[in-house]
This record gives structure tokens, sequence and C-alpha cells, in this order.
């Protein structure tokens, strides 16, 4: 039995509310059960130096955590001066989960950010930033849209993500923090609405995992994102 009394391919109770914030273009408070993740889309009219000239834009992500989203107090990071290494793998990941279903070239010279602050954390706060964070982007689109600065096709698809591992011995749809800090393997999957993979985090904590067991994961996280798809779609729909 997990501490959560849920089935092995079972998600925690997941909630989806859009337009949380007065002035961000787009914005999503997402709930995984005890894991809440405020996630706010600010558009720019500009890309990074790099992209200048190119005719194509650009999105990327940032991501964090309030001081009292665990059990213990976290100092900002902005005291210490630096991020450190999780929040800057974390925030590149949502951005490159972002941008898998982005038409660049049609959102035009601009830059869209999303801000990913998690404010209650009990595990798996990256995957429920990237599914969040796609409702905030699409809600900015389409800000975009009702101003008729960009056309359709920008988004190409849903993007969601859920954690899977082996806890127990037994593999377990999204785990909360009191399965992943005691998992023998726990991975992260991202995949679009049409089941494409965009990227897969997998790591054995104790000792190595068979392919069946990542097998076993993998149609696990395939059912847990068609149903966090769905939501998706209920949301903004």
């Amino acid at each position: 039995m997990r501490p959560s009394k849920r089935q092995p391919d079972e998600l925690r109770r997941v909630s989806l509310e859009r337009a949380v914030s007065l002035h961000a273009e787009g914005s999503c408070l997402i709930k995984f059960h005890n894991t809440h993740v405020l996630c706010m889309a600010t558009l720019e009219e500009r890309v990074p130096p790099w992209l200048k000239g190119q005719g194509k834009g650009w999105v990327t992500a940032e991501y964090g955590m309030l001081p009292r989203a665990t059990n213990n107090r976290t100092r900002r990071e902005a005291t210490s001066g630096k991020q450190s290494g999780r929040t800057q793998e974390i925030q590149r990941l949502i951005g490159r989960s972002l941008r898998a279903v982005i038409d660049l070239e049609k959102l035009g010279e601009r830059q869209i950010t999303i801000d990913c602050d998690v404010i209650q954390a009990d595990g798996g706060t990256r995957t429920a930033s990237i599914t969040g964070a796609w409702v905030a982007l699409h809600d900015c689109i389409q800000w975009m849209k009702e101003r008729d600065m960009v056309g359709d096709g920008v988004i190409r698809d849903h993007v969601a993500a859920v954690s899977c591992g082996l806890h127990q011995g037994t593999p377990v749809l999204d785990l909360d923090y009191a399965e992943d800090s005691d998992a023998d393997a726990d991975s992260n999957f991202v995949m679009t609405g049409d089941g494409g993979i965009v990227e897969i985090q997998g790591t054995a904590e104790t000792v190595a995992f068979s392919e069946d067991n990542f097998q076993a994961l993998l149609g696990l996280a395939k059912k847990g994102i068609g149903e966090l798809v769905e939501l998706q779609k209920l949301t903004v729909g």
C-alpha cells in the first residue's frame, strides 16, 4: 500500500486554476494535492541578443521555491547572489518542454517568460511546473491572438509531465515526497498530447533497475500524462 493509499497507477488529486494574476498575460495555479505551483507568463517585445533578426521568438522559464515551501525554511537564492544548480536545471527543463510544442517562427520576434514559483512542495514540483506552465503559456498566446498579434498554430500540441518510480519494488505513478524520499528509482517523464517524448530523467537510487521496470514506468507515465492533458483541455476549453 502506498503511503497516500493510492493505487499504483493513480495520480494525486490535481487542479488547474486559470487567470489567477491581475497583471500577467497568462497564469495558472496548479495543485498536485499538497504540491502547489503558481505559473505566470510574461510577454516581452524582444528576444535574446543571439536571436535578433532571425524572425522567430523564444520561450523560456524561471523557477523558484518560496522559503517555507518545505518543512524547514530555505534561504532565498537571491540572498546568496546565485541560483543553485538544481534551480538552473529545472528551469531549463521547463523551457525545453514548452519550446517543444511552440512554433517559434509564428510567435515572431517576441519572448515569453514563464515564472514557476513553488508555494508548497510535496514532491513533483518540476513536473507540476511544466503541466501548469503550459496553461499559462496557452492563455498568453490566446491574449496575443485576441489583439491580432499572432495567428493560429503557434501552439502545436499540449505538453505535460509526471513522475514515476519504484517504491518498495512496485512501479507507481506520481510520487509524493514520502515516496520520492524512499524510492528505489525515480523518473520524470515529459510528453506531448500526441504521445511524443520530450524528455525522460531516470535515476536508480539503490540498485540498477531493469528494462522491464523502465517499460512499466513508461506505461504509467503515458497513462498519467494522458489524464493531465485531458485536464488541460477541460481547463482551457
